[in-house]
């Protein structure tokens, strides 16, 4: 069904630019694209994967599973989205800053020492870095205020759809 479209993750550190081939979309809307996964580099740590690439937030949300499908945690990437027509491609640029959330409610942000580097270096355009660091603190206001379950409703039903085997 979306067999045409195309989703690459760009990363600054290291820099890379993957096709993500091995993941599976499960649907497509105008500002959210669901996915599952398994991981790229396998890991002992994380096996697989739920995620929701907010397309207008500036954020993917996934869920993390291990190797028993058990929750690791959640796992929130700052992007910044480029949809390419023509090649049907979505480029999804990670901007360093992420925020895990653990089921114990433990929230971590974490890379802010790549987020430094990429900064200093002047790598990307001051305007991205400073709508990277709003897209945080929005994320993490609607953590703190409790919200953060109405955004991940649509991977838990996904979860539960691909438990059921319907997608």
């Amino acid at each position: 069904m979306y067999e045409d479209l195309h989703l690459i993750r760009k990363r600054y550190i290291p820099d890379e630019a993957i096709e993500l081939k091995g993941d599976t979309i499960l649907s497509v809307s105008d500002d959210l694209i669901l996915t599952c996964w398994h991981v790229i580099h396998p890991r002992k740590d994380i096996d697989s994967g739920i995620s929701a690439y907010y397309l207008k937030k500036g954020y993917k949300i996934s869920k993390i599973f291990d190797k028993n499908h058990d929750l690791v945690y959640w796992y929130t990437d700052i992007i910044k989205t480029d949809y390419d027509e023509n090649t049907k491609t979505y480029t999804f640029t990670d901007l360093m800053i992420d925020v895990l959330i653990y089921p114990d409610g433990l929230i971590k942000v974490v890379d802010l020492d790549e987020y430094a580097d990429i900064l200093s270096k002047h790598i990307v355009p001051e305007d991205v870095m400073i709508t990277a660091l709003k897209t945080t603190d929005r994320l993490l206001k609607n953590i703190y205020s409790g919200n953060f379950q109405s955004l991940v409703r649509c991977i838990n039903d996904a979860e539960k759809d691909l438990q059921r085997n319907i997608i």
